[in-house]
């Protein structure tokens, strides 16, 4: 198991400093789900890797999925049994072994609505995911699907109307918090020896002749720049792909569409079930996944030409997912009901097809001029092939003989004896002093580093009090988010190292000033500084209200705008 190191101020300090010294086999450009894979496969390979993103990492598309390890169920029924078999395989892998500790089991309920016909149907779909998955030999952990009637349907989900099924299908798939599982790749990757910076942006590549040699890049935070030589540049920019790629002098020989994906979250309370729920729309499926103490409820599936940094969301959204999920439930949703929400870009392989949901969710791997190696496409569960096949295609531009790809044996940090912590959370609760809810809380987001915190609170009491307004979450979690996981801001914390910013009904404005204290001794803030983050944290929620009354994504997306980011990102 590799040494937990820390992504510290400290440690990205010192990795901007050896980026420039000497040349790395591969530099990866990216810090979402693909890109923090593709260092963590390169590393864990023995070669010498460099990892920059130019905002946060999983600040775009891999912060704001519906946060589901899955299959793909409905790519069955568009007969792409290839996709669903490899995704499946993948879902196994991070149930088990890889990551356990923040990848765990959920259950849906599939309503059907017509008595004799969809049953077998729909029945044979979900017989076949399952005969799949068990083929995968991964699939031990996850119980089968089981068919219910009626009445037993009701049973699982009490909030349906009567009237809205015959019966229902409940099968099984895994969930995540998926921007805390981009973090840990990429502390992973840095625990196996990559360079890795946040706020960092490749300025243009270098060339000598056709190839490219490497990057220059700027530091956001302080705007230095560092040539970065390398032998092979890896582009995993997901939904800025294009544009990354234009500054190499080429398109690549495809292009990547942005498609919207809005998510609403409601509380628990709102909708009385035991399961979640996947329901048919006209052009898709619709989820309604628990997360916590709350539902997600998402998502949708248009076309996104405006801001890629902020995809807003606007009333028209809001009404379209609550509209789709009260055709079900007895007791029907409110705008008002509406706690938090959020809206992610895909990246999709463009093609001749109209529509963004026809779109290939397939990966593809190019090598468009010499030394630069693009990827793009796929969807978030089959990350870590994505990865695999984007170093594959750098390997053969290395002179070097490279080892084969090693990560569906990589478990990644806080993996490690999470099972037998988890069965020791009343012991571990006794020991500490927090109570076991707090305990399985940090279990679930740190695994075995939960001993790193505990020992923070031991030092400083105060810290494993709740933030305010966010009781879910410990002040030591904000101080954590800084000395070990790469947060640089408020946003980073109330965002993306928790979730506050959505699972809050003030979207976190009331622990936004007790946070930006926190930060201040670990990043060197000034009460100007302070003062200044908070701000714009404000700022931000403010946009993101304002911009969810808009009727349409031109005014969403222009009054969103008026919230700039903390750090400009040219």
């Amino acid at each position: 198991m590799a040494n937990p190191v820390a992504l510290s101020p400290e440690a990205r300090a010192e990795a901007l400093v050896r980026l420039g010294e000497g040349e790395l086999d591969v530099l990866v450009v990216g810090g979402g789900v693909v890109g923090t894979g593709a260092a963590l496969d390169a590393a864990t390979r023995g070669l010498s890797v460099g990892l920059v993103e130019a905002r946060d990492w999983a600040s775009g598309t891999s912060s704001r999925s519906s946060k589901l390890i899955h299959g793909g169920l409905r790519y069955l029924e568009m007969l792409d049994f290839r996709l669903v078999a490899e995704a499946l395989k993948e879902r196994g892998l991070l149930l088990q072994l890889l990551a356990p500790h923040l990848v765990r089991p959920v259950s849906f309920l599939y309503p059907l609505q017509h008595r004799f016909r969809e049953r077998p149907y729909v029945g044979a779909g979900v017989l076949l995911y399952d005969v799949m998955a068990a083929a995968s030999g991964t699939s031990s952990g996850l119980p089968r699907h089981r068919h219910l009637l009626k009445r037993q349907a009701l049973r699982e989900a009490p909030a349906l109307r009567s009237d809205a099924l015959v019966g229902a299908i409940l099968y099984w798939d895994a969930q995540v918090d998926d921007a805390r599982h981009t973090m840990f790749l990429a502390r992973t990757a840095a625990a196996y020896g990559a360079l890795a910076a946040n706020r960092t942006r490749v300025s243009r590549f270098l060339r000598q002749g056709e190839r490219v040699v490497g990057a220059v890049v700027t530091d956001l935070e302080t705007g230095n720049e560092t040539e970065v030589r390398a032998k092979q540049v890896i582009n995993a920019t997901g939904v800025w792909t294009d544009d990354t790629q234009a500054m190499a002098g080429t398109r690549g020989q495809f292009h990547v569409r942005a498609s919207k994906g809005v998510h609403l979250l409601v509380p628990r309370d709102r909708i009385i079930s035991r399961t979640g729920l996947i329901l048919r729309t006209e052009k898709s499926v619709l989820f309604v996944i628990p997360w916590g103490r709350h539902w997600i409820i998402g998502t949708t599936d248009t076309d996104w030409t405006l801001d890629k940094a902020h995809p807003a969301l606007s009333s028209r959204d809001v009404s379209y997912l609550l509209d789709h999920v009260n055709r079900v439930l007895a007791t029907p949703l409110a705008a008002e009901d509406v706690e938090g929400v959020y809206a992610g870009l895909r990246p999709l392989l463009s093609g001749e097809a109209a529509e963004t949901s026809k779109l290939s969710r397939e990966h593809l791997v190019a090598h468009p001029v010499p030394g630069l190696v693009v990827v793009a496409g796929g969807k978030y569960t089959t990350y870590r092939v994505m990865a695999k096949d984007a170093v594959d295609e750098a390997a053969r531009g290395l002179d070097e003989k490279v080892a084969p790809c090693v990560t569906q044996r990589v478990p990644l940090l806080g993996a490690d004896g999470y099972p037998a912590l988890w069965n020791s959370r009343h012991t571990l609760a006794k020991r500490s002093g927090l109570h076991v809810a707090r305990i399985e809380h940090l279990l679930n987001r740190y695994g075995s580093l939960l001993h790193e915190l505990l020992a923070m609170v031991v030092a400083d009491p105060s810290l494993g009090e709740p933030l305010p307004s966010s009781d879910d979450y410990l002040r030591v979690e904000a101080v954590y988010a800084v000395t070990h996981e790469g947060a640089r801001h408020v946003e980073d914390v109330l965002a993306r190292r928790t979730r506050i910013s959505i699972e809050s009904w003030d979207r976190g404005v009331d622990a936004a000033r007790t946070v930006a204290d926190l930060m201040a001794p670990c990043l060197g803030w000034d009460r100007a500084r302070q003062d200044r983050e908070v701000d714009h944290y404000l700022k931000r929620v403010a946009a993101e209200r304002e911009a969810q009354q808009q009727p349409d994504d031109q005014t969403a997306d222009a009054v969103r705008l008026g919230a700039p980011d903390i750090i400009p990102v040219r």
